[in-house]
């Protein structure tokens, strides 16, 4: 039973979830977002996935090629490797791999992708952290880059993408957050015995309130809600991470069809609400 999904409301869905519905989906690579994008498309959802590729990429912070089991579309990004899962073949076309750093402006093959549809999920994923270390080791520029990626790149999207998202009858915004972000369980000492550093705790905490600001502003026209995905065996996943990227997805994509009007929220994909 997915705690998340427990909580009963309406929300304008109706229509369009008859209709293929739209995702676009950051950090779509590797991890969560490799695996949602896929879970999606193979359950009849459209989706642009943004990915950042090794070549031409910053040298900071380095992705490596998108998964391979994402479906590219030749007529939106070039690709050096063009190889497919072959077990994909079923969500062929309903995936456009686009080359997007949430670090720069949203390019136009972000918004040709989109093709002024209506919008109705962005899924803010990419995201980054840092070595955890003491105050006296801790270097400031590794907070304003991890700030620019999990706080300024969903703004950014979000600022793109309004208009679309506008257009949906039953938009959300889902900002993939972290139970380290909650200010209040920090401050009760929930997470003492573990070593973070100050760059994901600080960030994830503004991306919540990027969360709650953008409610305050879209109420009643886009929800807007920060989620834990859970302890995840990914690249970014602690040690002792026992969820796999593919389980969290399903859950995420569950969330997803909930008609929950309320904005802000801030859930766990294995557990109850968290608490700001």
């Amino acid at each position: 039973m997915i705690h998340a999904l427990a909580r009963a409301g309406t929300y304008g869905l109706g229509q369009r979830m008859t209709q293929t519905r739209l995702a676009v989906i950051t950090g779509a690579g590797r991890g969560l977002g490799a695996a949602l994008t896929t879970h999606l498309a193979a359950t009849g959802w459209e989706v642009v996935a943004c990915v950042r590729f090794a070549a031409g990429a910053p040298d900071r912070d380095p992705e490596p090629d998108p998964d391979p089991g994402l479906v590219r579309d030749p007529g939106l990004v070039r690709n050096p490797d063009p190889d497919l899962d072959p077990g994909l073949d079923r969500v062929r076309g309903r995936v456009r791999l686009v080359r997007q750093d949430v670090r720069a402006p949203v390019g136009p093959d972000l918004l040709a992708a989109v093709g002024g549809r209506p919008v109705d999920a962005l899924v803010n994923n990419a995201g980054i952290g840092a070595p955890a270390r003491p105050l006296e080791t801790t270097d400031p520029q590794t907070v304003l880059d991890a700030v620019d990626v999990n706080v300024a790149g969903p703004l950014r999207l979000a600022q793109a993408l309004l208009p679309s998202l506008l257009a949906a009858p039953a938009p959300l915004i889902v900002n993939v957050s972290s139970r380290l972000g909650s200010l209040s369980a920090q401050a009760a000492g929930g997470f003492a015995d573990r070593r973070t550093s100050y760059a994901y705790r600080i960030s994830k905490a503004a991306q919540n309130m990027l969360t709650i600001a953008l409610a305050a502003e879209l109420s009643g026209r886009v929800r807007c809600w920060a989620v834990h995905p859970g302890a995840l065996t990914t690249a970014m996943g602690a040690a002792d991470a026992t969820t796999p990227a593919s389980l969290a997805a399903e859950r995420l994509a569950r969330l997803l069809d909930s008609p929950d009007p309320a904005s802000p929220r801030y859930l766990s994909l294995d557990g109850p609400d968290l608490i700001w």
